[in-house]
This record gives structure tokens, sequence and C-alpha cells, in this order.
């Protein structure tokens, strides 16, 4: 895993969460499916790219769940952008929000 940069890894992260094969990112990328396999093994194994980057510390922006929605619209919207999927993503994300902030006023008025 040495011969790909942090960035390369980055993305092959990226597109495995999203759902890609291992083909379409070697071709992409220019790098051996062999490589791109490696990356993504030692990833769902560990939770890393053993690169040497360290992270700052600060929670990602997509939870589990949230990864999980991203999946599910990008294997229904498979042939499509990125924009459509961005704001397929983001309708479901606020209507998550809006939904928690209700109950949570909810909860509020009843308590008093």
């Amino acid at each position: 895993m040495g011969d790909l940069s942090d960035v390369q890894r980055d993305r092959i992260v990226d597109a495995h969460l999203a759902g890609a094969s291992v083909t379409k990112m070697a071709t992409l990328l220019g790098v051996s499916r062999a490589a791109v396999s490696r990356v993504m093994t030692t990833y769902t194994n560990h939770g890393r790219t053993l690169s040497t980057k360290r992270t700052s510390g600060r929670k990602p922006k997509l939870s589990e769940r949230d990864r999980h929605t991203l999946k599910g619209i990008v294997s229904i919207n498979h042939t499509s952008t990125a924009a459509p999927v961005t704001t397929e993503l983001h309708i479901h994300l606020e209507d998550r929000f809006h939904k928690n902030s209700l109950m949570r006023a909810s909860q509020i008025q009843h308590s008093w």
C-alpha cells in the first residue's frame, strides 16, 4: 500500500463506502485491482488505511445511519452524478433533523 498516496487511499475508501466496485475504482485511479482491494480490506478490518496522517480528532460528518442512507441512495441511483445524490442525502438529513426537533419540542412542552 506504500505506492498509493493518502489522497488515493481516501478516494478509494469514499468510493467503497458509496458502493463502487473494485474494478471501477482501479480504472478511475489508474492503479491495480489488488491495491484497491488491499485498501478496502484494511479499512474494513481496521477502520483506517494505514496512513501516517493523523486525524484532527473531529467527529465524522456522517454517522453510520447517514452512511447507510447514502448507500441506499447510491444503490437506487447508481448512474446518477454526485449532485442529485447529494441533494437526496440532504433531504433525508433535513427530514430527520426536523422530526427530532419536533419531538424534542413536544417533550419540553409536556414536561411543564
